[in-house]
């Protein structure tokens, strides 16, 4: 039996006096500090009315329990979904709302509250006196309200909510759609004893160049299971009483008009594709009236089978569909102009059109982009702002788009890499349909721009700027100040520039903060969350500078010891965590990212926790892949960028005294694992590595991965070359391996990490496998992670430390 611990009495578990049994398959804990700071209670998420009146303090659940995970779940067309009450599985939950008067400063309990309480997807209404969250029972999912005025809670559906193809929204003050389930769980298809035959794909001479996804449809039975746990019912409910719109579907989209008369719907239709997942199947695009009545279909949408590989490239059909937020009831789509191609030699690559009620004419062109076009947020009629684009190319542009005269003018164009010319995103605010939309200052001459990161040569230093869409002059309303990290959560009142901030430092836990930056009045703290993490206090924390052989300016965020003096103590073992990064430009590259003065909030994921056991830290160590020509791409030199990269981290650690270069591990998950493989396949400077849910064999991901578009059959040199699974052979350093059974990520199959330890198993190197049960590409159950980190601790003193002893009494069962 797995039991469900709390952090306090785990802790006992793990210093009581125990029988511990001699089962190497037996979950084992790390040392103390290590558990303690995994399972430490985190502090609450934050959620403020508009008005900035009320704020929500939602306290989270722990890591679930891995019997938790392991409770019935479909994996079916890219869903994972809990059979038993027809939600997403593996969803996080609120266990306890609080409210709280932000004039006042007091707290209150909400009465009607479910208990326990598993909340989910909390919103707002529009007039900001109530809100809405899911609740999640073991069998159903309800819709619960909350009067602010009452501080009541009620329960207002009478069907259950079926959550697998979307959540709810409010229509107005007093009412919310939303999709309720059509049978009860226990009526799902049973499986067939013998199915009736075998499972058949066919292909007759079109491509279908896609992505390794997980999670498909297999089997006609599959196909059954996806129907019956998607189509539901869309229902309206006012004040508590429901009233059915239209017939079941399987909703893929459903949005309602500004002037609240129609819905645009997108309708996923037969047949399921056995290659994609169900937001590429095959659909019709429609808008009904409010009735569910259809007025108009404006697309039949075949199965993104047939998309063309390379990231700029599209399916030739309308996509982008939406409403136009600054009018009553206009539908807005993009058209490909080059037939989806983006090599196609075209001035014009996309266009932009528009319909308006009641849908009867012609779809009118609004303007036609160079790029592909990427989206389009609305103002008012004489301002709407358009992003476009090209991920190949790492470029990214913004347009001032005039609704009335059509031009359509290039504002800002840049490198998507180049983080220090980042404006940030435009700030919105509710229109008189009460969407967001862009909030416009000066007379209508200037939006705001809100940069959570503020990238800069000093570090991330986040901003609010007023940029004027004539003269495109930008100037700086704030900026967060040095020596601590502050940033922008919501604009509470643009008169006032009334602004809520988050802010923190090395030392201070994230608090939220009510700024007045015309009055200039002393800023007023809204929270006084304390350190979870006793542990870390003492422990030193600086973002290192230093480059690499070709003078690349790279960066790391280096932690020490509590207590450790250099001069006395010499140098550490140390422990690199990184994850690799493609740029076109070398000085994008050279960039610096982060804030030395962000507090270490640890997840499970994080290196950090070994800084406490004696090991120096460099976390975030960038490894950036650069193209070095202009005809070249980032990854045409990937294993010699890798090694100049890494050669760098460890010569800078050991000139400034604190690293040890004979004592260094490397380790990362994902593309990190990737990057861990290959660094020791073809170099000599680790003694140990850790790579977790990687992809080792890159021909198992033949129509691209990462940010590489090349396929297989048009760079096999580069795939072969780039796969650690080729150089397996070279791999003497030991390597630790560690995969979630149940990995849902596109291209990180479990089978990745199963066939990289055979390989080198099998000739002859030091490795070792761990297969986590019921876990995803993110790992979550709690045994699962204390077992993780121990294993991970383990490795490092045996083969960085060089300890052959046993490292500590705490490897030993826990559960």
């Amino acid at each position: 039996m797995i039991y469900k611990l709390t952090a306090a009495v785990l802790s006992v578990f793990i210093f009581a006096s125990l029988v511990i049994a001699q089962d190497d398959v037996a979950y084992k804990l790390p040392p103390k500090d290590i558990a303690d700071m995994l399972l430490a209670k985190r502090s609450p998420t934050v959620s403020v009315d508009d008005k900035g009146e009320w704020m929500l303090l939602m306290e989270t659940s722990s890591y679930p329990s891995v019997e938790e995970l392991a409770k019935p779940e479909l994996k079916i067309a890219g869903l994972r979904i809990n059979p038993a009450n027809f939600t997403p599985s593996r969803t996080g939950f609120v266990n306890n709302i609080t409210l709280r008067s932000i004039t006042a400063g007091k707290d209150f309990k909400i009465a009607g509250l479910p208990n326990p309480l598993f909340a989910g997807t909390i919103s707002w209404s529009p007039d900001d006196k109530k809100f809405a969250f899911t609740h999640t029972s073991s069998s159903r999912v309800d819709l619960y309200v909350v009067d602010i005025a009452a501080k009541k809670s009620t329960k207002v559906n009478k069907a259950p909510l079926n959550l697998v193809t979307g959540g709810f929204q409010w229509y107005d003050n007093n009412t919310l759609l939303y999709r309720t389930t059509l049978k009860p769980a226990t009526a799902a298809p049973p499986k067939p004893a013998m199915p009736k035959g075998p499972a058949t794909q066919e292909n007759y001479g079109k491509a279908s160049p896609r992505p390794t996804f997980q999670d498909l449809i297999k089997t006609p039975y599959d196909e059954q299971l996806y129907e019956f746990y998607a189509t539901t019912q869309l229902v309206k409910n006012v004040n508590g009483a429901e009233t059915k719109i239209g017939q079941p579907a399987i909703y893929g989209m459903i949005s309602v008009s500004p002037d609240k008369k129609y819905f645009l719907q997108r309708i996923i239709k037969k047949p399921f594709s056995y290659t994609v997942p169900a937001n590429g199947f095959p659909s019709t695009v429609l808008i009904t009236d409010m009735n569910g009545k259809t007025v108009k279909q404006l697309a039949e949408l075949p199965s993104s089978e047939t998309a063309p590989s390379g990231y700029d490239n599209v399916q030739f059909v309308p996509r982008a569909f939406e409403w136009r937020d600054d009018e009553p009831a206009t539908i807005v789509w993009c058209m490909p102009l080059d037939s989806g191609l983006i090599k196609t030699n075209v001035e014009y690559h996309d266009a932009v059109y528009a319909l308006s009620a009641p849908f009867t004419g012609e779809a009118k062109q609004l303007f036609k982009t160079k790029m592909r076009y990427y989206g389009t947020t609305w103002g008012n009629q004489s301002l709407a702002i358009v992003t476009e684009g090209l991920r190949s190319k790492q470029i990214t542009q913004i347009d001032r788009f005039h609704p009335v005269t059509e031009d359509l003018e290039k504002l800002i164009s840049r490198n998507s890499t180049d983080a220090y010319s980042n404006p940030g995103f435009p700030v919105l605010a509710p229109n008189q349909y009460n969407r967001n939309v862009l909030l416009t200052v000066d007379k209508g001459n200037k939006i705001l721009l809100n940069n959570t990161t503020g990238s800069s040569p000093k570090g991330d230093l986040p901003f609010l700027l007023s940029y004027d869409v004539h003269t495109k002059k930008a100037d700086t309303i704030w900026r967060c100040s040095e020596g601590v990290y502050e940033y922008v959560v919501k604009l509470l009142d643009a008169d006032k520039m009334q602004i809520l901030t988050s802010k923190e430092s090395e030392k201070e836990t994230p608090n939220y903060w009510i700024k007045n930056l015309k009055l200039r009045i002393a800023d007023r703290q809204l929270t006084n969350f304390t350190n979870p993490y006793p542990q870390l206090e003492g422990v030193s924390k600086e973002k290192i500078k230093y480059k690499r052989a070709d003078g690349v300016d790279l960066t790391g965020d280096l932690y020490l010891p509590k207590g450790y003096d250099k001069n006395r103590d010499g140098k550490l073992p140390v422990v690199i965590w990184a994850y690799p990064a493609e740029y076109n430009s070398a000085a994008d590259a050279a960039q610096v990212r982060g804030s030395e003065h962000r507090f270490t909030l640890l997840s499970w994921a994080s290196p950090v926790f070994y800084v406490t056991q004696g090991y120096a830290v460099l976390n975030n160590a960038e490894m950036p892949i650069v193209a070095t020509g202009k005809e070249k791409k980032p990854n045409d030199n990937f294993i010699e960028q890798l090694t100049m990269n890494a050669e760098a981290a460890i010569n800078v650690l050991d000139s400034i005294g604190v690293g040890d270069k004979n004592k260094v591990a490397v380790g990362g998950h994902s593309y990190g694992a990737f990057m861990t493989a290959n660094l020791l396949a073809h170099t000599k400077l680790f003694k140990a590595g850790i790579a977790r849910s990687g992809a080792y064999n890159r021909t198992l991901t033949p129509f691209g991965f990462q940010n590489e578009d090349r396929t297989y059959w048009q760079a096999p040199d580069l795939y072969n070359n780039m796969s650690p699974f080729s150089n397996a052979d070279k791999i003497k350093t030991p390597l630790l391996l560690i995969h979630g059974d149940m990995d849902n990520n596109t291209g990180t199959f479990p089978i990745q990490s199963e066939r990289m330890f055979n390989a080198i198993k099998g000739h002859g190197g030091i490795v070792k496998y761990i297969s986590l049960p019921y876990e995803s590409h993110s790992y979550q159950g709690k045994e699962n992670l204390l077992h993780m980190l121990n294993e991970q601790f383990q490795w490092l003193e045996k083969y960085v430390k060089g300890a052959e002893k046993k490292a500590v009494k705490d490897e030993r069962k826990g559960f």
